[in-house]
């Protein structure tokens, strides 16, 4: 089994939480800093680590898990609202250019219910794929076309100016 040890900011009255992603990368973190996650809140409430102590999560890889450690430390250290958060925020967001990465974080924020990552990379994908025709789309993120010609055609003919060249 790999390990990978979170860095919060750790005191001898802070209480360590263990996760292990669906790649078997295990964290520990402090429980102030991954508890707002939702998800791991209501896990942890419900008593759901394994007979380690361990909360699996089997939706998450353990690349992904780390920037939202990561993410989550950076807030937990910041007071909210500040301009360094937004600071930080910012320079979160450009440093994500990998499209993979960008929708695992969206899915991992969505899985863990951390509203404010979630808000976060929504907007990051907005603003990659704004102007962009759904064919460029599709091919950023790897997503199949599920519609048949006809269904295409129909969307094309009731919406028309999702499929116009913005360049033009």
């Amino acid at each position: 089994m790999s390990s990978s040890q979170a860095k919060p900011n750790t005191t001898p009255s802070s209480e360590l939480i263990f996760l292990k992603t669906f790649d078997k990368v295990t964290f520990s973190v402090e429980r102030s800093v991954i508890t707002k996650s939702i998800t791991i809140k209501n896990l942890l409430d419900d008593g759901c680590a394994d007979g380690g102590g361990i909360i699996p999560l089997h939706n998450v890889n353990g690349k992904t898990l780390s920037i939202v450690i990561d993410y989550l430390t950076k807030h937990a250290e910041l007071p909210n609202e500040s301009s360094e958060i937004k600071v930080f925020d910012n320079n979160f967001t450009q440093g994500l250019s990998d499209p993979k990465i960008i929708l695992d974080l969206l899915l991992a924020a969505n899985y863990l219910e951390i509203k404010e990552l979630l808000d976060l990379i929504s907007q990051k994908i907005a603003d990659y794929i704004r102007d962009k025709q759904p064919e460029e789309v599709r091919k950023i993120f790897n997503i199949e076309n599920d519609y048949t010609e006809e269904e295409e055609a129909a969307v094309r003919n009731e919406f028309p100016w999702v499929f116009e060249n913005k360049d033009a």
